[in-house]
């Protein structure tokens, strides 16, 4: 059975059709996995994602890892029932009232305690080695950060055979891209750092997407960036900003325009960015 089924029997629903029994399993896991002296911080950043949460916190109670950790989370004052699913699950949570990715992944920042920080994305779903994955690479001497892959949950909206293909060509232009380029191949839902170092660059709050990119950017000058990949630490989500561009093969060709016009950019390093106007916060 592929290991994220069952997770799929809560994603989607809402907070009143879910079994208690789901909610009580998934307390009493993660009760027992979290420790007070934690290596690594599990944070699990949210706003509005009260169909997608559950089984964000069902996956992570499954995690079987070797070192000591923390799961907390971060809402982002929701206006759904997410608060409540944290509550309900014993998931001790801080709410950040300043709306951004940026805002709410620096809130986890700067609760956490453990040595390493561990992005989730909470409409994301995350096989049982995931965090000893990471954390592993993390361990290793000189090895400021890591990221992983991740992949699309079949539905019928969308060809498997297509999503697979996509999923193909994504990786491979992530790997070509991670030589040169690393912190243009990190993205949120599949990243970790070293929290000494991620609190000396911080998180930039002021930019509507890739603050994990720009922090990955910041983090190069104190260690190497290391890329996983391995089935052990590849996520499960849903269609974000891929279904946002319309049909899938809009999204594809849009992605693979873009691509085909920065392929340069694969075979060299780049020392400054400069944001875009739409993508800044006003």
């Amino acid at each position: 059975m592929t290991w994220y089924k069952k997770y799929l029997s809560v994603y989607e629903k809402p907070l009143q059709e879910v079994p208690q029994e789901i909610i009580h399993e998934v307390k009493t896991k993660i009760s027992k996995i979290q420790n007070d002296s934690p290596l690594v911080s599990v944070v699990v950043i949210a706003y509005n994602e009260e169909k997608h949460l559950l089984a964000n916190l069902w996956s992570l109670s499954d995690s079987t890892c070797k070192y000591p950790i923390e799961i907390i989370g971060v809402d982002n004052d929701s206006s759904d029932r997410t608060a409540e699913i944290f509550k309900m699950t014993g998931v001790p949570y801080y709410t950040e009232y300043e709306h951004s990715c940026g805002f709410a992944r620096r809130c986890g920042l700067n609760h956490a305690r453990g040595k390493y920080y561990i992005c989730i994305d909470s409409d994301t779903m995350y096989p049982p080695k995931y965090i000893e994955t990471l954390v592993k690479v993390l361990e290793k001497p000189g090895i400021v950060a890591v990221s992983s892959l991740w992949s699309y949950i079949p539905d019928k909206q969308h060809p498997w055979l297509g999503v697979k293909l996509y999923e193909f060509l994504r990786d491979t232009h992530l790997f070509l891209q991670s030589f040169k380029r690393p912190e243009l191949s990190v993205r949120g839902l599949v990243f970790a750092y070293n929290i000494e170092y991620g609190k000396k660059v911080g998180y930039r709050v002021e930019i509507k997407r890739g603050e994990d990119g720009s922090m990955a950017f910041g983090l190069k000058k104190y260690g190497k960036i290391r890329f996983v990949r391995t089935r052990k630490a590849r996520a499960v989500t849903g269609y974000g900003t891929v279904g946002a561009d319309g049909s899938f093969f809009n999204s594809f060709k849009i992605r693979a325009v873009k691509t085909v016009k920065n392929f340069g950019g694969l075979f060299s390093k780049k020392e400054e960015y400069k944001d875009e106007e739409s993508n800044l916060i006003k």
